[in-house]
């Protein structure tokens, strides 16, 4: 158990990607089965202990300390963890640092009712160390926040094997903790696990931003083009009577779409956008799909008032067949027909868009039929379906930039009524080499959310705090945690007191982006490049 709390503590303060990345390969080698396998199962969030609830925690504390004082501390701290690790009184006669293993802690946890749970966890926490206190309760109220995502933990394993890392992905809904054949086959001990569960997540493949001379060197004649829609991208797969639907980080989220999981009835795997709407009437903005997202379940009034539906892209597999490798225009071919069998009402295609030259796409690009429309996607049509973002098969070309991608840096107390809350956020963009990136502040908002948002990103903001200045918070932004904001501006100036080279003029925030990643976000040389073209 001291391995597992020493591992959270040195992530914890180890800043950079390839620091965490080094961390967790080294410990997959230094800890025997099955502690290293519950210990990735509770960095992925897969590790489920039911017999504690944070709010037990709360009552455990509270009746060894003063419940005001605890309060303060609470407050100060910002972390339910940390701050019970540091004032958890030992029990008399108890020595510290005394812990079972991960494997019989959780054993422990997991084999307790609701009711002896409580217990449970008090002689836990009272046998132990500050640091395996602080991993105990990290376990039993899930959400680490250690900076490492679920993406990062399946590279560490991909680099830990020598395998690529859309293997991992590829197997990953397939496979239960504590992964012993998963690392017995990393170390050259055992196969490849075998594919046992069916309707498994496959690595999407991305886009590249339409750059500057791009276009001059790509013969239009190449490439189809279609819609970008302002929506999710999704996966909906179906095999051997499992539906699952997955965001494109390799997240179930079939539980908050009931409605397109049931009409899922094919067999097959479908890549598309997740919109709300009835695709043979009007579709819904993004402020309506965000009323279904990060929901546990859907009353039949939200579902009715925001029906899902998915606009498909591409044909994955049809029945047992993998089409991956079939070029673009065939998967085309096949998904208008496989498209033409499913519920219109929860299934459409996504539209080609006619076009001869750069110049009138260009023109279609700028003038879109429809207000959710965010630009274009161009797609050869020889290119196979390959994970991850290879350079030249798939373009992204949005619309002129009035918005960008930002991710949350710091947070200060609003004043007056949001007094209370964290309301004043400071955002930045990539900069830098690709390797080695930082963020660099471009602007600071305090308005364009609705209040229901504000407590959204209140609450956001004391769970991944990790300094203080003052009145102001810094919060956790790497290229693998972080909230991206899509922060809307008038316009840009050049700025010599901005570390970026940048200031936004009358900056708000658009909308939260809880669904994309913190490395999808945007770069400097994007807004640089708007400077360029508008002076």
């Amino acid at each position: 158990m001291n391995r597992f709390a020493e591992l959270l503590d040195r992530l914890v303060l180890t800043p950079s990607r390839n620091g965490k990345l080094t961390l967790l390969i080294d410990y997959f080698r230094a800890v025997e089965d099955p502690d290293r396998g519950l210990a990735l199962a509770a960095i992925t969030g897969d590790l489920s202990i039911a017999s504690v609830k944070p709010a037990m925690l709360r009552m455990l504390i509270t009746e060894r300390m003063d419940p005001v004082l605890f309060g303060y501390s609470y407050d100060y701290v910002g972390d339910l963890a940390e701050t019970v690790s540091l004032v958890w009184p030992l029990a008399p006669g108890t020595i510290p640092n005394r812990v079972p293993t991960l494997a019989e802690v959780v054993g422990r946890l997991q084999a307790a009712s609701r009711s002896d749970g409580p217990q449970v966890l008090a002689r836990l926490l009272d046998s132990a160390g500050i640091s395996a206190r602080f991993a105990i309760i990290k376990l039993v109220t899930g959400g680490l926040r250690i900076g490492v995502s679920a993406r990062l933990a399946k590279q560490a394993l991909a680099e830990f094997g020598q395998v690529d890392v859309a293997e991992i992905e590829e197997l990953w809904h397939g496979l239960t903790p504590p992964y012993t054949e998963l690392f017995a086959w990393l170390e050259g001990r055992a196969e490849r696990p075998a594919k046992a569960a069916m309707a498994l997540f496959r690595p999407v493949m991305l886009s590249n931003p339409v750059g500057d001379g791009d276009l001059e060197k790509l013969d239009p004649a190449d490439y189809a083009a279609e819609w970008k829609w302002d929506g999710i991208r999704v996966q909906a797969i179906c095999e051997g009577g499992i539906r699952r639907l997955y965001s494109r980080t390799g997240d179930d989220v079939s539980g908050a779409f009931p409605d397109l999981a049931d009409a899922m009835t094919f067999s097959g795997a479908i890549d598309g956008e997740l919109l709300v709407g009835d695709p043979r009437e009007a579709t819904g903005t993004f402020s309506d799909l965000q009323q279904r997202l990060n929901r546990k379940t859907v009353s039949p009034k939200i579902r009715q008032q925001y029906p899902a539906f998915m606009r498909c892209y591409d044909l994955l597999q049809a029945g047992e067949e993998d089409l991956r490798a079939l070029p673009f225009r065939e998967r085309r071919s096949r998904l208008e027909a496989f498209v033409g069998t499913l519920d219109p009402s929860r299934f459409d295609l996504s539209p080609l868009v006619g076009f001869s030259g750069w110049e009138e796409l260009q023109r279609l690009r700028q003038a879109p039929p429809h207000p959710i429309i965010e630009g274009v996607m161009l797609k050869r049509w020889d290119s196979p379906y390959l994970a991850g973002r290879p350079k030249g098969p798939w373009f992204k070309w949005k619309r002129d930039p009035h918005t960008v991608d930002a991710v949350l840096m710091y947070a200060q107390r609003g004043h007056g009524k949001r007094s209370s809350f964290y309301s004043d956020y400071t955002f930045g963009v990539w900069s830098g080499p690709e390797g080695s990136e930082e963020l660099v502040p471009v602007g600071k908002a305090y308005f364009g959310f609705t209040d229901e948002e504000l407590k959204q990103i209140d609450k956001y903001v004391r769970d991944n705090t990790i300094e203080r200045f003052g009145p102001v918070r810094s919060v956790r932004a790497d290229r693998d945690n972080g909230l991206v904001l899509e922060v809307a501006f008038e316009g840009l100036n050049r700025s010599t007191r901005h570390k970026s080279g940048v200031a936004m003029r009358f900056p708000r925030i658009s909308r939260l982006r809880w669904d994309k990643p913190t490395r999808e976000a945007d770069r400097i040389e994007t807004l640089q490049a708007l400077l360029d073209r508008r002076e």
